[in-house]
């Protein structure tokens, strides 16, 4: 694609979205940036929810992985299903009736300062190097497609990014964000499914055809019975219900977007729809990288080794200008879509939950949040900055792996709180929540020897959760008449 006319794509991009935010930010004040007011309509969060749940990385990463992994992706999805399900039902009303702002004061309620401010630090740690990574993936694709051509630095262009969020997010928010990101996801799915069409068109085949082809492909096999397989399908669906309870129902970007309903009837209704949606999306996905494989085969056009690539390539140098602008807008939405939405949800989790914003005047807490937007972004860039440095997928591997052990505490915090009433030592809440991630990793390495050649996959997350339990049980003790929590 000529360089010239990506940049003028994406500078018309952000100035859209900055547009948008000039408008919803009229009057805006913080509790607009923290709850929008609790005035937003359920679809707009639904659909918006997308966006957020779908990064650059899952844009490129999920059609790029069917050539080994088939769709046994969507085992995760089915058990997803499950998890939203427990979060309509269990966690929603909860965090309503609570009438929280961060989800994480349950904790304090529930257990203590510690074992607030425990769960609040490990969602910040998760979030920011998470997303930051997988802004640093995006842009580098961005920097392939459109700066190196202008001779603009990395540097330079992720600064660059990360300012542009930070205008159109900084005043308004969740409000601004909800909005942005419902046109974000709209550009994700239409890139998806003009792509699958153009491809579908070049090889001459009709919808029917098209479906015929990937039924009858190796690609399209979603289940997988081997139990030494890690496509097996109940680590995948187990899995899923897990993952979706932590990334999405204990996690203060995602929760907060359903926190801006205007009761939890409409929340609930939010949720269920967001469900149905996520999943075709999901399965949309899945259809394009089978296509992808079926074209390049057609085509004789080698398979990248690296098969992240494989889309971008195709993409931008063989499917012609419309698909080419399509891929760029889809994978810009998907990642900024996701970027806004955690930097917002870091500084609100941040000012609530250890700036204690929340009973301070209105000028005050402007300024507080206003400074906490200014470090998150920086932060962004800096971690960005770090990995581009070190310029080894394998420790972008890694840092996903991280971040997925953060959310092992939280699930282990949260199921004991929900599902016992006994109270807790606060002050040892921390010493287990960090014990519980590194016991998980050693278990981890050594589960080849130990356990018959098992290895572990996402259910990592549950043996992390289950650790965190059992040590809160252990510190924990049985409830007595007018027995206050223990400290």
């Amino acid at each position: 694609m000529n360089p010239n006319i990506a940049l003028t794509i994406l500078i018309a991009y952000f100035a859209m979205l900055i547009t948008v935010s000039w408008y919803t930010s009229r009057g805006a004040d913080t509790n607009t940036f923290f709850t929008a007011n609790r005035q937003t309509p359920w679809y707009l969060v639904a659909f918006a929810m997308i966006g957020t749940s779908l990064s650059g990385v899952t844009f490129i990463s999920v059609p790029g992985a069917v050539g080994s992994k088939a769709f046994s992706y969507f085992q995760v999805i089915l058990g997803n299903v499950v998890g939203y399900y427990i979060i309509a039902t269990v966690l929603m009303p909860l965090y309503y009736r609570m009438n929280l702002i961060s989800i994480y004061g349950y904790l304090e309620k529930r257990f203590g300062f510690w074992s607030y401010k425990t769960g609040a630090g490990f969602f910040l740690l998760a979030r920011t190097v998470g997303s930051a990574i997988r802004l640093y993936i995006a842009a580098g694709v961005l920097q392939i497609a459109i700066f190196n051509s202008f001779g603009i630095p990395f540097e330079v262009s992720v600064a660059i990014t990360i300012l542009l969020i930070w205008l159109y997010t900084f005043k308004g928010g969740v409000k601004t964000i909800i909005v942005t990101d419902t046109l974000q996801t709209t550009f994700l799915v239409t890139a998806v499914i003009l792509t699958i069409i153009l491809i579908s068109s070049d090889l001459g085949m009709g919808f029917g055809e098209m479906v015929s082809t990937i039924t009858k492909s190796d690609y399209s096999q979603i289940f997988f019975w081997d139990a030494n397989d890690p496509k097996n399908f109940f680590k995948q669906f187990i899995s899923g219900i897990f993952i979706a309870i932590v990334m999405t129902g204990l996690d203060q970007d995602l929760m907060q977007k359903n926190l801006t309903c205007k009761n939890i009837g409409e929340a609930q209704k939010n949720m269920y729809w967001f469900t149905g949606t996520f999943s075709v999306v999901v399965f949309l996905f899945l259809s394009l990288g089978a296509l992808l494989y079926i074209y390049a085969t057609t085509k004789g056009i080698a398979i990248p080794a690296k098969t992240d690539d494989l889309y971008p390539m195709l993409a931008l140098n063989h499917f012609g200008m419309v698909v080419g602008i399509t891929f760029l807008l889809g994978i810009t939405a998907a990642t900024y879509a996701s970027s806004d939405s955690a930097l917002t949800a870091l500084t609100t989790s941040f000012c609530i939950d250890f700036m204690n914003v929340e009973g301070r005047p209105e000028t005050e807490r402007a300024r507080i949040k206003h400074w906490v937007h200014i470090g998150f972004s920086v932060l962004f860039f800096v971690v960005i900055i770090i990995f581009n440095r070190l310029n080894s997928q394998d420790v972008v591997t890694a840092v996903f792996d991280l971040a997925g052990y953060t959310y092992g505490p939280l699930l282990g915090l949260y199921a004991f709180g929900l599902f016992t009433n006994r109270p807790v030592r606060d002050g040892l809440v921390p010493l287990i929540c960090i014990a519980s991630p590194l016991l998980t990793l050693f278990i981890n390495n050594h589960s080849v020897e130990w356990f018959n050649g098992y290895k572990f996959g996402f259910e990592r997350l549950v043996l992390n959760g289950l650790i965190t339990f059992l040590g809160l049980w252990a510190v924990s003790r049985k409830w007595t008449v007018n027995d206050p929590a223990a400290a």
